[in-house]
């Protein structure tokens, strides 16, 4: 199940108050002084740039009609205001950036989420534009790319599974045209391109985050990426239950034994043109399509988000698409490790002792610890293969949305990749915090009869998010940089819409690994 339609994205120069669209977007922000402000009104109101054809239009009096609407001018606000023909367009829409920036414009985040708002919000509407806050100078491609993101991402919509037509649900916006300087910019087509290939290796994410776990298990999954990458050009190896108990894959194997829809482990390979930089970079995405906790079942509550499980690989398959079209100089590999973690007969049972894909020996105590044990195969065959910097992403601790909330991702591995990725993670808009991961969580996890435990031999969850790192670096070589990205909390979004994340899947960390990928093809 996938969704309904894309929305497409253009760049115009014209005047704003002169498009002919169904709704013109402006910014604004909130006002504490006294300069451009409205005054005895409710809250205080200061037009962002963008907007000063609209200002005109209006006689000088749109920033008094909105507050008498309402508006405040805080982040992700959206006000509408009928335009009566005062411009071509017959809807004004205000959305707030919060306190004018100190420097020439907001945030790029902030423009993200902005634009993902009022897109949400004009949805009904055929054709809408943004004028948004953008610097006039060359070096404005980050703020245009947040705009461009933020509008694509907030027009997602998942098609879902009603059998019937809902009369209030209004259509996604189809069409959006960004107001800039120079439409004909290359610089500037050039950043629209890249947002329409990253942001729809997001929405692909999503989708796949979203599909019914009955309709996504581990054969379809692998086959769908499979598919997808086999039409862009990427290499692609598929190993199936018989490939991976031959092969020695004992964690892969051992928590796909318990489901009847058997386990697989995907490789996909981006190689660049003329051999790239000599660099290489491997991607591991998590793939649980579904985790009931195996024996060591779950409780019920809430348990039907775990179909969200697969985010890792979700996130790392799209990014791979995004790869191959960017062609960035550097060579990527990834590893999707796919199984459903379910109680049954032939599930593997607390007390086990697996053998895993580079020899070591892990203790089973915990069978809802099952993600860290494919991803341990995973990893050691990344290295095997050869790669420079190995990035790992999964949904795999209830212990980094404890200690780092649902929005900035957990990060553990080598130091210095570890920084590099919290710098991507703030320049892309999806935070990543580094923590560590100390000796005693180490000594906490040995096993008496195997090489090490899954968990806290004492099944203390304590620094459960650092538990998860500690296994994990058992099963990368010393010679590899390595970084595991917890997304527990950040890849699936369970509240209301905001800014231009909607319900379910968040699509994170797609757009962290392709800037890592390449800033490693940029700066090796």
């Amino acid at each position: 199940m996938t969704s309904p339609r894309t929305t497409n994205l253009s760049l115009v120069d014209t005047d704003p108050a002169e498009l002919a669209v169904d709704a013109i977007v402006i910014g604004v922000h909130s006002q504490t002084g006294e300069q451009g402000a409205t005054s005895g009104l409710a809250g205080t109101l200061l037009l962002a740039s963008g907007a000063e054809s609209i200002a005109v239009a209006f006689d000088g009096k749109l920033t008094e009609t909105l507050a008498l609407l309402g508006a405040t001018g805080g982040p992700g606000e959206v006000i509408k205001l009928a335009t009566l023909g005062t411009v071509t367009a017959p809807l004004v829409a205000a959305v707030g950036l919060g306190p004018e920036p100190s420097g020439a414009a907001p945030a790029p985040e902030a423009l993200r989420r902005a634009a993902g708002s009022a897109i949400r919000a004009l949805a009904g509407a055929s054709r809408v534009a943004l004028s948004m806050p953008l610097p006039d100078d060359t070096d404005a491609s980050a703020e245009l790319r947040a705009v461009a993101e933020g509008a694509l991402l907030g027009g997602y919509r998942f098609a879902g599974y009603k059998t019937r037509p809902q009369p209030t649900r209004r259509e996604p916006v189809t069409e959006v045209l960004i107001a800039v300087p120079d439409a004909g910019d290359a610089g500037a087509q050039a950043e629209i391109t890249r947002a329409q290939v990253v942001a729809g290796a997001v929405r692909l994410t999503r989708d796949w985050v979203n599909t019914a776990p009955n309709e996504l298990r581990p054969p379809s999954f692998a086959d769908a990426v499979a598919g997808a990458a086999r039409d862009a050009g990427l290499g692609v190896e598929v190993l199936d239950e018989a490939e991976l108990a031959a092969g020695g894959y004992g964690g892969i194997v051992a928590v796909g034994q318990g489901s009847e829809a058997p386990p697989r482990l995907v490789k996909l390979t981006y190689t660049p043109q003329d051999g790239g930089n000599g660099k290489r970079v491997a991607l591991v995405g998590k793939g649980i399509t579904f985790d009931t906790g195996g024996i060591s079942i779950k409780p019920a509550q809430g348990m039907w988000e775990m179909k969200s499980d697969m985010g890792g690989a979700a996130a790392v398959g799209a990014a791979m698409l995004a790869i191959a079209a960017l062609k960035p100089a550097v060579a990527v590999s990834a590893y999707l490790p796919m199984a459903e973690n379910m109680p049954s007969g032939t599930s593997y049972r607390p007390g086990d002792v697996i053998t895993m894909y580079n020899g070591k020996r892990v203790e089973v105590l915990n069978t809802d610890a099952e993600g860290r044990m494919i991803l341990g195969d995973a990893m050691a065959r990344a290295c095997e293969d050869g790669t420079d910097y190995l990035f790992e992403t999964s949904t795999l601790t209830g212990g980094q949305v404890v200690a780092l909330g649902k929005r900035v991702a957990g990060v553990m591995g080598t130091p210095e990749l570890c920084e590099r990725v919290q710098a991507v993670g703030d320049a892309v808009g999806e935070p990543a915090w580094p923590m560590p991961l100390p000796d005693d969580v180490r000594k906490g996890m040995e096993s008496d009869v195997a090489d090490i435990s899954q968990v806290n031999a004492g099944m203390d969850r304590a620094g459960h998010m650092l538990q998860g790192g500690v296994f994990l670096r058992e099963f990368v070589t010393d010679d590899v940089a390595w970084a595991h990205i917890d997304i527990a909390g950040p890849s699936y979004h369970s509240g209301e819409p905001t800014g231009y994340w909607t319900k379910g899947g968040t699509g994170v960390p797609v757009r962290m690994l392709v800037q890592l990928v390449e800033d490693v093809a940029a700066n090796g």
